[in-house]
């Protein structure tokens, strides 16, 4: 876990990382909870093998404008270099922002795997380090340490460079999770498909019905005893207003002020009946969609 404060042997980093294809990259932030947080460390890791924090430069960059506009330039901009994070767009807010090219976040990752995939209580990367790689103990304590006092303590170099290895590991194992999502659907086994489906489609019926049940009574009971909030759940109320009026009022209306309205209407099955053949002396746009569905096929089994 080197760690380096010279620009320029920090610069002689960057241009070697400005050759490789893909970064595990993570970053501390000085000040964070002011209104002008500063860029303390870029740590960063080329070898995702590497599990020991040799291959983890520490690159102390507070107060080095300069260097940070060469990381920026050479790195981030770079659409050669994929830059993997997790929870990214904070940590770009320091590295580039918006021109920063072929960024990864692996929080975007995560939730977008379903969740009976990732069952996982947060997306935070010490849940999926410790959930999918099997890291444990991880302190988190010295994310909101002093990152703008020099010199770092011993633990909080140990605490940047491991987050990178946390880092990289989730992201390989992301990696294999997505891999069970793209499957050709020419090469489905039906059989098995359909029978999980059947299977899941029975327990899903029971837990729906048990969950809409049991919401009810919290709500019902919430309001008997009069308890606006739990630890679990807060009690809302809202108004929804619809306003109605006669087509016919409104179009009188619209004549006679000389309103500009025009717009689309839909015209549902209820006033094509009433049009009957008047319909067609409207100038109609007949969109078409298809859509598909499964429809479970009755089975001797089942009560009618």
């Amino acid at each position: 876990m080197p760690y380096i404060t010279a620009a320029k042997e920090i610069s002689s980093l960057i241009a070697e990382y400005s050759k490789t294809k893909i970064l595990w990259i993570d970053t501390e932030i000085a000040d964070y909870k002011s209104p002008n947080p500063r860029l303390s460390l870029i740590q960063v890791l080329d070898d995702p093998e590497d599990m020991t924090g040799d291959r983890v430069y520490l690159l102390d960059v507070l107060n080095q404008s300069d260097v940070i506009a060469d990381f920026i330039d050479q790195i981030m901009k770079n659409e050669r270099i994929e830059k993997v994070f997790h929870n990214a767009s904070y940590d770009l807010k320091f590295l580039g922002g918006k021109k920063a090219k072929n960024v990864t976040c692996t929080l975007a990752k995560a939730k977008k795997i379903p969740v009976y995939l990732l069952p996982l209580p947060n997306y935070q990367l010490q849940t999926l380090a410790t959930q999918l790689c099997n890291f444990h103990g991880i302190d988190k304590q010295e994310q909101s340490g002093d990152w703008g006092k020099r010199p770092l303590t011993s633990v909080q170099i140990e605490y940047a460079y491991l987050d990178c290895i946390y880092l990289a590991q989730v992201y390989l194992k992301l990696l294999t999770i997505e891999s069970k999502l793209n499957i050709d659907p020419s090469s489905e086994d039906l059989s098995l498909l359909t029978a999980r489906y059947v299977e899941i489609e029975q327990q899903q019926k029971i837990l729906k019905s048990e969950f809409e049940h049991l919401q009810e009574r919290v709500k019902q009971a919430m309001l008997a005893q009069d308890v606006q909030e739990t630890s679990y759940c807060k009690l809302t109320s809202y108004e929804r207003k619809t306003f109605k009026t006669q087509f016919q009022e409104l179009r009188d209306l619209i004549e006679n002020q000389g309103i500009d309205l025009d717009f689309t209407i839909t015209l549902t099955e209820d006033i094509r009946k009433n049009l009957g053949v008047n319909l067609e002396k409207l100038p109609v746009n007949v969109d078409i969609n298809t859509y598909w569905k499964i429809t479970p096929q009755k089975q001797e089994h089942e009560e009618y």
